[in-house]
């Protein structure tokens, strides 16, 4: 069965990072109190810089990547899962992984249908990487994409995990073919409830529109904030 082909992969990939990279992980705020791993609804990726952030999949506990096996609706860009080999491996990170243009069209409408009571979202929201110049490809600064409202209007309630990248321009970054190894790793997690989040954001929105924007500043000021410097 698919989720237990996918587990296999995303264990591979645990063991690998332990094997040959260290890791720096804190909590903004301070450790939560209980399972901080338990019932995580959304899991919200901010500061995407490398095909390799897999490698951060080592500070999670292997039960999260069960759940990630079982219940994960990844939304992954085209241009990843058609590369020959790499595209094969993004395919199987998650229960259902839907490959998606940079359009507001039908493949987002199916990310948006895979999502049910057991579900968990994992999604880069700023949709593309950014260079070792600190811009995107295209030479703009880097931004978050609306497309993190959409899901949390699907998914109004639970824990939201945010996880901030310290970068991995360090390991690799676009365009270079292989990782180094040995280098120490950064992340920031925040764990946040999806009720009150909704809530804080809508107070002072307009409407669907200005609570996607709300989203979105809310999400690059965090973002700019609690990063791993």
């Amino acid at each position: 069965m698919r989720k237990y082909l996918v587990f296999l992969v995303l264990g591979v990939a645990w063991l690998i990072s332990k094997a040959f990279w260290t890791r720096e992980m804190k909590w903004v705020g301070g450790t939560p109190k209980g399972d901080p791993w338990r019932g995580i609804r959304v899991l919200c990726f901010l500061n995407h810089t490398s095909l390799f952030e897999w490698l951060f999949i080592a500070m999670a506990p292997p039960r999260f990547l069960w759940r990630v096996a079982n219940h994960g609706v990844v939304p992954a860009a085209e241009k990843t899962t058609s590369r020959p080999i790499v595209g094969q491996f993004f395919k199987l990170v998650g229960a259902h992984v839907v490959s998606i243009s940079r359009e507001r069209d039908h493949t987002w409408r199916e990310v948006l249908s895979r999502i049910d009571p057991d579900s968990m979202v994992v999604i880069l929201p700023e949709g593309r990487m950014k260079r070792p110049g600190g811009l995107d490809s295209k030479g703009q600064p880097m931004s978050v994409r609306g497309g993190i409202a959409d899901i949390l209007e699907v998914i109004q309630e639970g824990p939201m995990l945010i996880a901030y990248s310290g970068g991995l321009h360090h390991v690799q970054a676009p365009g270079e073919r292989l990782p180094r190894m040995f280098r120490k790793i950064r992340m920031n997690f925040e764990l946040v409830d999806i009720a009150a989040y909704r809530a804080e954001r809508m107070r002072d929105a307009d409407g669907p529109i200005g609570f996607k924007r709300a989203v979105v500043d809310d999400l690059e000021r965090r973002r700019d904030r609690n990063c791993p410097t």
